[in-house]
């Protein structure tokens, strides 16, 4: 019969492949964050402004647009958080931080 501890220690190899926490570097803000929303999100940015302060101007529609805009990137974010939280315990061991302890448990 194979010993528990060694059933472990094999499947943390698979799963874990060597790979180590990565403390400093995850989590949020860092230079992705700032290059997405302060680069790449300048044409959303005036696309909105635009809405509420160029001719013809339809404050309802505008209104609108920013509620589907908001909507949408929530459900994105929140779905990305639960999957990254899956991920983390099927192929990490345990939460991601700041929700658990860096690396492997």
């Amino acid at each position: 019969m194979i010993a528990p501890a060694s059933i472990v220690s094999a499947l943390s190899f698979v799963l874990y492949h060597g790979y180590e926490g990565t403390e400093g570097l995850t989590g949020f803000p860092n230079i992705g964050t700032y290059l997405i929303f302060g680069v790449i999100l300048v044409p959303v940015y005036v696309m909105v402004v635009a809405w509420f302060v160029g001719e013809p101007r339809n404050s309802k529609t505008g209104l609108m647009g920013v509620v589907y805009l908001v909507g949408i990137t929530a459900q994105m974010w929140i779905g990305m958080f639960f999957l990254t939280m899956i991920i983390g315990l099927v192929f990490y061991g345990g939460l991601p931080e700041p929700f658990g302890v860096v690396g492997p448990p």
